[in-house]
């Protein structure tokens, strides 16, 4: 943990994500390297992503809230954030779920090239209701210390300083 800051943070502005917890937590701490979205909120943009912890309820019964409990000792960690930038992120990638090798089978049950999660992440999935996941798919997690911050949808624009060791007033 770098304290209140991200170092690796230059520029004048980065992209904020807001991620419901506890895939916020997952991916800042529990090598989440991939989130799942409908649509490629990303565009052309690579580079750093900071990670905001929405304010919905925490879920207990998925993938993220089980790598987190047993990463306390099977306990519900107390101390988890809502509300707050949590940490900064690499977006190196964004992609389509959809076919590999051709061969016209999902990404994530093709018998003879594997699976989108041997290919992608563990945390990969296929086929969304309204057509194919994206991808984003995050590199270099960075925590920093907590800093509250109102979310919103989509892939937003804040000032590097908010991260980099400004404030928010």
């Amino acid at each position: 943990m770098s304290g209140v800051v991200d170092e690796q943070v230059t520029g004048d502005e980065i992209r904020i994500l807001t991620v419901r917890q506890p895939w916020a937590w997952a991916i800042i701490h529990g090598q989440k390297d991939v989130e799942n979205r409908v649509r490629n909120i990303a565009g052309d943009y690579r580079g750093p992503v900071a990670i905001h912890a929405g304010l919905a309820p925490f879920e207990q019964n998925n993938m993220a809230s089980k790598l987190h409990a047993n990463m306390h000792g099977g306990e519900t960690d107390t101390r988890i954030v809502f509300g707050a930038i949590i940490g900064t992120v690499d977006l190196v990638d964004v992609h389509t779920a959809s076919v590999i090798g051709g061969c016209g089978w999902l990404r994530h049950d093709c018998p003879e090239h594997g699976t989108c999660r041997e290919h992608c992440s563990t945390w990969a999935m296929g086929p969304a209701p309204e057509g194919w996941f994206q991808h984003l798919v995050f590199a270099n997690p960075r925590p920093i210390a907590p800093i509250p911050f109102k979310g919103a949808l989509g892939l937003r624009r804040i000032p590097a300083s908010l991260v980099a060791g400004g404030s928010l007033s």
